[in-house]
């Protein structure tokens, strides 16, 4: 593979070496993303993409479905993504994924995976385990995956990685955004990401339906523990009526964020006949704890979760109970 003179030599990442040495190996890389896919899992894939299509390795990015989010289809190799697994494949690699649930589907034992994520409640489920849960996001362990193994970042990985950093990281405004984040994003402009362009093509292409929906969602907004603790939901009726998508919902929860008294939020939705929880924090509370009571994770300011029920008011009372007792 081409190189560039980026190393680091002071810290040790053996992990990253042990993972490319199994890239070089492989004869058919599968790349995961999870379900309900995101930005940065997205990016993450397609920085890989682009490195081993300019590497002549054989490779496909997998989601679940084919109901992917359509405002990151400026970065380059997006339209490769696909929703058929390859009849055969000898290596997978998983990109923000907490936990293998979050594949949609069940790999196979005898392939080994690179799981690169950034999760808290990541368990190390990999052969090769490159997990950061300090890093703002996964796209920004995979520009470490380059970096550390010299391995040279072209304009489409650049602007795949920068994408990544930038949407996770809520616009570089997280707690685990530090200098290193920061130099990152700019050595990724230097290779050619336009933060400007990535900006416009991420935040100013909101479908109409969304600005129908959310009025609906924040008029749901129940507040408990004398407004610290927020509650709101998207019924399925009011997508239907709109013609919103569940992705559409998604600001309502920042929004909720942003009034000053509310310390917890939690959003809830049914989705794929079960209730998928959001839930979002500030300051030290740990809301990954909450999450992890249900089968989920994520982070200690945002977590996610599904429950067993498509009754959203009794998914409501059941987080309420454990989120009153938790805190």
């Amino acid at each position: 593979m081409k190189k560039d003179f980026i190393l680091d030599n002071k810290l040790d990442f053996s992990n990253y070496k042990e993972a490319l040495e199994l890239i070089e190996k492989s004869h058919y890389i599968l790349i995961i993303t999870h379900v309900n896919p995101d930005a940065d899992t997205i990016s993450s894939a397609l920085a890989l993409s682009n490195l081993f299509y300019e590497n002549k390795i054989k490779h496909k990015v997998f989601n679940v479905s084919s109901d992917l989010p359509q405002n990151l289809d400026f970065i380059n190799r997006f339209d490769k993504i696909t929703d058929q697994l390859p009849k055969f494949y000898d290596l997978a690699i998983s990109v923000d994924c907490g936990t293998s649930k979050r594949f949609g589907f069940e790999l196979s034992k005898d392939i080994p995976l690179i799981n690169i994520d950034h999760h808290s409640s990541n368990d190390g489920f990999g052969k090769v385990n490159i997990v950061d849960y300090q890093k703002s996001s996964t796209a920004e362990i995979v520009f470490d995956f380059f970096k550390f193994n010299g391995l040279y970042i072209t304009k489409n990985s650049a602007t795949a990685l920068y994408t990544g950093i930038y949407d996770d990281s809520l616009r570089f405004s997280i707690g685990r955004c530090d200098e290193k984040t920061f130099e990152k994003a700019n050595f990724l402009v230097k290779c050619g990401a336009n933060p400007s362009d990535i900006a416009s093509k991420l935040l100013r292409r909101d479908s109409l339906a969304k600005y129908r929906i959310i009025p609906k969602i924040l008029d749901s907004l129940e507040l408990f523990k004398e407004g610290e603790l927020a509650f709101i939901k998207a019924e399925p009726i009011w997508l239907k009526q709109t013609g919103a998508h569940l992705r559409d919902c998604e600001d309502a929860l920042d929004m909720i964020m942003s009034i000053s008294i509310v310390k917890i939020a939690v959003f809830l939705r049914v989705s794929n006949n079960q209730i998928r929880l959001s839930i979002r924090s500030k300051g030290n509370i740990d809301v990954s704890k909450i999450a992890s009571t249900f089968g989920g994770g994520g982070h200690i300011n945002a977590a996610g979760c599904s429950l067993e029920t498509t009754n959203l008011e009794e998914a409501k009372n059941m987080v309420l109970k454990e989120v009153l007792e938790t805190k």
